[in-house]
């Protein structure tokens, strides 16, 4: 059981590092910011959550799995928003191509005030 336990392990770490290895590749290869954006966080979380995975199931330990759920938890929570900042700070300084854009939702102009009164 052992050896069974071992060898999922390791394919997982194979399977998380070689999505790793994608992310790093599609953030040299892309070539404008949201591709890059979706590159840097949906394969590399991927990638660390069956890392994550493969060392708790290596480790079988409780306090392991006490230290690996904050990591993930911060991961999930840090990507995302780190993304959408990125991402609107290209839109701000004009290096995303806004003619390529299916929905501009922060451009102004389209924006409408709100409704005054009661």
């Amino acid at each position: 059981m052992t050896e069974v336990l071992h060898i999922v392990s390791l394919a997982l770490i194979l399977a998380g590092a070689l999505l790793c290895l994608t992310a790093a590749i599609g953030l040299l290869r892309f070539r404008d910011v949201p591709t890059r954006l979706h590159a840097a966080t949906k394969p590399q979380v991927l990638g660390l959550l069956l890392i994550v995975i493969a060392v708790g199931i290596e480790l079988q330990s409780w306090a392991a799995v006490a230290f690996l759920v904050p990591v993930m938890l911060i991961q999930f929570a840090t990507a995302p928003l780190s993304a959408h900042m990125v991402g609107r700070q290209a839109y701000r300084n004009g290096t995303i191509d806004r003619q390529e854009l299916y929905a501009d939702e922060l451009d102004a102009a389209k924006q409408t005030p709100p409704a005054a009164g009661g």
